[in-house]
């Protein structure tokens, strides 16, 4: 076994390897950019050295500087990781040549399977079911609009180095292929340095289901069952879970073996996945076979409790599968949420800053829950631009789909992000969806229930009574602890006032107190609207996080002082509330209402970015839907269309730029 590996990567999945070759005793090396000098993994390995600037094109992508890294400190292998080297043959070559073991299959596989083009050519000739496609180069985009009609609408255009949605584009109709064909190789020459793209049959209403393999050097090769990925938005996944609600045994048998065939035709070794296309009547066509470890990998630790990363060193080091194909059982059921640095709010354009507060939920097992949470922040770390925007893959186990989405719902709820924007509002109220709920899902699930994106979501009545009771609870707790207050919180008789008024958004809510004093814990009837709720809770002031019962519902739900009142962040809602004596709230009613400034005459930058280029002219007539700018963020090309017909005022920005959120681009007149 190695005594010392370097871990060619960064983020949280340099954390998660260091964590498992500490536990077998294996001594770790990391290496860091300037933007990552004080990152976690640079933390928690026992060694570090520094690669470069920030941009990974000078650090992290940099196969010299990464083996330069492995002969300074003695590392014997390399984990790569995903993203960055780890499915760059040249890399494996190179590191075998200089006598370095990389912990991932050979070049053979790497380049047989890493290529999407060749990897669908080998497939193939192989006899693995594979989607209808142009698979030869394109020559430019008029030759794209041609083998697009001859496939038949809708294509997709992927980039053939690509991954990570990334390069990636659908096109129902002529005008979309040549604007499609377009970015998608411009994304892939900036994030891959290949900017070759492949066009194939778009299959509607798609799952995305994946194949777990293991290979070992001595012929050995296992399945592991399968990954739901198909809650995805941009074709980047979102939600992940193991097993698939959609697959019966038959098809779960078929899909594996498939994969195992694979595997074995390319000599694979080390874990593999093998990703496919599920249409509605389960029939599944291979997309493309991922021969590293994948982002969702936790999912299936989880359900198989087998450990991949451990596997994959055992593997590199020379040993064989410790089990077969008949030891492999799924037990219950595993969620993966992916905590994005993005605003839900404003199309979940990617955020930036310093995390002034993160405290993730309690991981280990609570009775039959288990929470797992994958990162590599902390709190006071900073969420550059330079890499991906991902802060953490919170995951949940219990024995049936119901009960994981349940947890992962109460952990969302009580996972508190401050300082930067995230999506932790829009994963908590995809927790509580019918559809998700059901598991009726597609590739398409995102875009066709948020079709015009993810908005503040309004209270029904039952919610207003929960964040009521959890608003007037917490304003008695805090009130209690403030003697100073008494007077305005009692009559006087000396009892506690019984009737209350909680302003939630911008609904009334009657509250009747049933009790008269306040207990710590707190344990108290109210009558909300006529119904009585029993509210139990141990919040006290300051905690970020508000636990207990409503009504007899397990609740957990994130609160934050506001200018005379809380904002509370539960299941998706973020509603502010306000507590209010009866009179006050007569008075509060008659307040005039602030409203937001006009912007409509200006195109603000969404994110901070990088403008890539304007595309208009001052004094330019523009129609609706044309292009007016691209500007990218963390390595994705976001281009902002005109929503009306308008005239180009003036100009305030130019290519090469960086610009922050709000920033103005360009003026209307």
């Amino acid at each position: 076994m190695f005594k010392k590996i370097l871990i060619a990567n960064r983020g949280e999945i340099a954390c998660r390897v260091i964590k498992t070759a500490r536990r077998m005793g294996i001594w770790t090396v990391a290496v860091y950019s300037d933007a990552d000098r004080d990152a976690l993994h640079v933390e928690m390995a026992d060694e570090a050295v520094h690669i470069g600037p920030a941009a990974a094109s000078e650090s992290y992508l940099v196969a010299d500087k990464i083996i330069a890294a492995c002969k300074a400190t003695d590392a014997e292998a390399v984990h790569p990781g995903y993203g960055f080297l780890s499915e760059r043959a040249s890399f494996c070559a190179e590191l075998e040549k200089q006598g370095i073991v990389f912990i991932g299959p050979k070049p053979k596989a790497i380049m047989a399977m890493g290529d999407k083009i060749e990897s669908k050519k080998f497939a193939n000739a192989a006899g693995v079911s594979t989607v209808p496609g142009h698979l030869g180069i394109i020559e430019d985009a008029a030759h794209a609009e041609t083998i697009a009609g001859s496939i038949g609408y809708p294509v997709m255009i992927k980039a053939s180095a690509g991954g990570g949605g990334k390069g990636m584009r659908i096109a129902w109709n002529k005008a979309e292929v040549r604007d499609g064909f377009e970015r998608a190789r411009s994304e892939a020459k900036s994030s891959f340095g290949d900017d070759r793209v492949f066009i194939e049959k778009f299959i509607v209403e798609p799952r995305h289901i994946e194949i777990q393999v293991l290979a070992d050097a001595h012929g050995n090769v296992v399945y592991l069952g399968e990954r739901e990925c198909s809650i995805q938005r941009r074709n980047q996944k979102v939600v992940e879970e193991a097993p698939s609600p959609f697959l019966d045994e038959k098809t779960r048998k078929a899909m594996g073996e498939q994969s195992v065939a694979l595997a074995k035709a390319v000599e694979y070794q080390s874990a593999g996945t093998v990703e496919f296309i599920v249409d509605r009547d389960r029939n599944f066509y291979f997309l493309e076979m991922n021969t590293r470890l994948q982002v969702e990998h936790p999912v299936t630790e989880l359900v198989t409790g087998i450990d991949l990363v451990e596997q994959m060193i055992r593997i590199a080091a020379g040993e064989p599968l410790g089990f077969g194909q008949e030891a492999v059982r799924l037990d219950g059921w595993a969620i993966e949420s992916r905590l994005y640095a993005e605003d839900p709010y404003r199309n979940f354009l990617p955020s930036i800053g310093r995390l002034t507060r993160y405290r993730p939920p309690a991981e280990g097992r609570t009775g039959n829950i288990v929470v797992r949470n994958d990162t590599g922040v902390f709190e006071g770390a900073e969420i550059s631009m330079y890499y991906d925007p991902m802060i953490a893959k919170l995951c949940t186990w219990a024995p049936t789909r119901s009960e994981a989405i349940e947890a992962m719902g109460r952990a969302l709820d009580g996972f508190v992000v401050d300082g930067i924007e995230h999506n932790v509002p829009f994963l908590s109220a995809l927790m509580k969806h019918p559809r998700w709920r059901e598991g009726r899902l597609s590739t398409g699930f995102i875009a066709e229930e948020y079709p015009d994106g993810f908005a503040p979501m309004k209270p029904d009545q039952q919610e207003e009574a929960t964040l009521s009771a959890i608003a007037l609870s917490a304003s008695l707790i805090e009130a209690n602890r403030r003697e100073s207050f008494a007077d305005r919180l009692r009559a006087a008789s000396g009892a506690l006032r019984e009737h209350w008024v909680v302003k939630s958004g911008v609904s009334y809510v009657a509250v009747r107190l049933l009790d008269g004093h306040v207990s710590i814990p707190f344990d108290m009837d109210m009558q909300i609207e006529g119904e009585t709720w029993n509210v139990v809770t141990d919040w006290r002031p300051g905690d970020s996080v508000w636990s207990g019962k409503v009504g007899g519902q397990d609740i957990a739900a994130q609160i934050r002082p506001v200018l005379n009142g809380l904002r509370i962040n539960w299941q998706g809602l973020s509603v502010t509330t306000k507590v209010f004596s009866p009179r006050h709230a007569e008075l509060d009613r008659l307040m005039p209402v602030k409203l937001p400034p006009d912007t409509s005459k200006l195109l603000l930058c969404p994110m901070p970015g990088l403008v890539v280029s304007i595309a208009v002219a001052e004094g330019q007539e523009v129609k609706a839907g044309e292009t007016l700018a691209i500007v990218e963020a963390m390595k994705m090309e976001n281009v902002l269309r005109a929503d009306r017909d308008l005239v180009v005022s003036k100009i305030n920005a130019a290519a090469g730029e960086s610009l922050a959120v709000d920033a103005v681009i360009m003026e209307f007149a």
